[in-house]
């Protein structure tokens, strides 16, 4: 079954229909310069209140492995996900599962997924000046690629109207979203989230 992951959640009014709608994680961005910025403090307060078996993922951008500890621990998050410029020795310093973002520009992009140790990649588009949520697809043929190298997450312009495309080309691990099915940065369009996840499920039948 392919996993859904909603990214850029803000407030528990989205994070509680995300999960009533069947995604199976939910990602809390902790990036300073995001428009889509929550606080530790209320990350902690959204998460307190969600229902079991849905993972809670922290996105970081180049933060100290001090820095996401700190917020990892007071949160209780329990994946995280690098989305900035950290090494393959930083990404196997953590105790919970690491999701490492690999931005895709050309296939040169690809050479640095081999010296990574991760749970999973997530591929992205490169955009300049943006670590994810530019809302850009990038060639999904280099996707199918990076399977050789793990578990691949896809991610970069996926919306309720490409998704099943997307999923037939590559067949990832899991998809992720966030400008795809949001209003505005950080709040979401829940007929979107509810198309988006209907027709991932709705492949994950037919695939059955």
């Amino acid at each position: 079954m392919i996993r859904i992951k909603i990214c850029g959640i803000t407030d528990l009014n989205d994070a509680l229909k995300a999960a009533d709608l069947g995604a199976d994680a939910l990602g809390f961005n902790f990036y300073p310069k995001s428009p889509r910025l929550v606080s530790a403090q209320k990350a902690k307060e959204i998460i307190r209140k969600l229902p079991p078996f849905l993972v809670q993922v922290g996105i970081f951008v180049n933060e100290s492995s001090e820095g996401v500890r700190k917020i990892a621990d007071s949160t209780r998050i329990q994946a995280i996900q690098l989305q900035g410029d950290e090494s393959p020795d930083f990404c196997s310093q953590f105790s919970q599962p690491v999701i490492k973002a690999i931005r895709i520009k050309n296939q040169d992009s690809l050479k640095v997924i081999k010296n990574y140790q991760v749970s999973a990649f997530l591929l992205d588009s490169y955009s300049p000046g943006y670590y994810g949520g530019s809302g850009k697809a990038f060639d999904w043929s280099l996707a199918m690629e990076a399977k050789k190298y793990g578990r691949i997450v896809l991610a970069g312009g996926l919306n309720p109207d490409n998704i099943a495309e997307a999923i037939r080309e590559v067949m990832p691990y899991g998809v992720d979203v966030c400008s795809g099915v949001e209003k505005e940065p950080g709040k979401k369009d829940h007929e979107k989230l509810r198309e988006f996840i209907r027709t991932v499920r709705s492949l994950n039948i037919e695939q059955d």
